[in-house]
């Protein structure tokens, strides 16, 4: 993943014992393609040494505001001029109080006060800190001021107490600066999805489902919230982690992701439809095991489950529909069925074989002016064409209405 490259992040380390999160970050976003030069106040050394960061980040790490290795010897002005984003993780009270006031007394405050590029923060500290009214005026007066503030999240502290105060984790923080960077192209919108298969029980160990890995819903679920949306996500069992940002309904059965999602889709403006939702399931799950009887195979009848995108796009007032056709041949003649059945603005189509439980896919688009085919890329990345293109499409609707 390789979703920050060419960008070149200062990465400021402040004293907390969380701070040698902070050296793990840093593998994380060198990892994402970012270039990452360490800043760090005297107690942040006192918890990681300078020598870790610059070992992990390949550049000398700065912690001297009279340090003379730029010729000018303005390493405050110099370090923030050609940077895309200044980020502070992780963020003691002392230092969210010196940002807040306008203090500039190490090179971490006076590279602040003198930046010209966007400012993220990641506090950390003990729950009674971060819930001091000294604290709280000072982060709502860095909101004032258009610094982002990435959690903190609620739980076990080095102290021993629980609370809220606890440093976001550094996978989250890497998507959180991932997420910073994307066109907000869905900003205000609500967005339902579905993703991941159903499983339909037969008996207590048995089932209908599908080799569905729920990575396509997930990718795009994720890029929808980078995008700006707030994202409902009724997702089928899966083992994939919850993209940050989004909420997550879990569910098994086709009847329960139907439930689920015409509990929440009144108030979204886009529908998505990726799950591989089964088709039938049984008309009796049995409440022991089947047992196997002798040269006998048990008779299983089936109904229909039922059609989630097409009762969404029926609907009076219908959001902006996006369905999925995974297929196994003739991949534009079953999508533009399926589109034209269902009366779906958008259809993302892709043949089975390129893209079901794997990493990358290779889809098309099918919407009114035709086909539309996306490179092949990781599923990530097919995410964010997506992403784009439903939010063209997405605003050509509204201006017709």
């Amino acid at each position: 993943m390789t979703e920050l490259a060419g960008k070149r992040i200062v990465l400021g380390v402040t004293g907390g014992i969380a701070a040698y999160k902070a050296a793990e970050l840093v593998r994380l976003l060198g990892k994402a393609g970012a270039e990452v030069h360490v800043v760090m106040t005297e107690n942040g050394a006192r918890f990681v040494t300078p020598l870790t960061f610059q070992a992990l980040s390949g550049h000398p790490v700065w912690l001297d505001p009279w340090d003379d290795r730029r010729a000018n010897n303005m390493s405050h002005i110099d370090l923030s001029r050609s940077a895309d984003a200044l980020l502070i993780v992780p963020a003691s009270a002392n230092t969210l109080a010196k940002l807040a006031n306008g203090i500039a007394d190490d090179l971490l405050s006076t590279l602040c006060l003198a930046r010209d590029c966007p400012l993220l923060v990641a506090p950390a500290m003990n729950r009674q800190m971060w819930h001091n009214p000294a604290t709280q005026r000072n982060v709502a007066q860095l909101r004032a001021d258009g610094i982002e503030i990435l959690g903190p999240d609620s739980g076990s502290q080095a102290c021993g107490e629980v609370g809220e105060g606890r440093m976001m984790e550094p996978e989250a923080i890497r998507e959180a600066l991932i997420g910073f960077f994307q066109p907000k192209l869905l900003a205000g919108k609500t967005v339902v999805m579905t993703a991941g298969p159903t499983y339909e029980p037969i008996d207590p160990v048995r089932g209908i489902t599908n080799i569905s890995s729920g990575k396509m819903g997930y990718a795009l679920a994720r890029a929808c919230a980078q995008a700006g949306a707030r994202v409902q996500l009724v997702s089928g069992p899966v083992a994939l982690e919850v993209p940050h940002g989004v909420e997550c309904i879990s569910v098994h059965t086709a009847q329960e992701m139907y439930q689920a999602v015409m509990q929440r889709v009144g108030a979204a403006q886009v529908f998505i439809g990726v799950a591989a939702v089964a088709d039938f399931r049984p008309r009796q799950s049995a409440e022991n095991k089947i047992k196997k009887t002798a040269g006998q195979a048990p008779v299983i009848e089936l109904d229909l489950n039922p059609d989630i995108l097409a009762e969404v796009a029926s609907l009076p007032a219908a959001p902006f529909c996006v369905g999925f056709a995974a297929e196994s041949q003739d991949l534009d003649s079953y999508a533009e069925q399926k589109r034209s059945r269902k009366r779906l603005p958008l259809v993302v189509g892709n043949l089975v074989q390129d893209g079901m439980g794997g990493d990358e896919n290779t889809v098309i688009l099918y919407d009114d002016a035709g086909r539309h085919p996306l490179p092949r890329a990781p599923k990530s990345i097919v995410s964010q064409g997506i992403v784009a293109h439903l939010a063209t499409l997405l605003a050509q609707d509204e201006a017709k209405h």
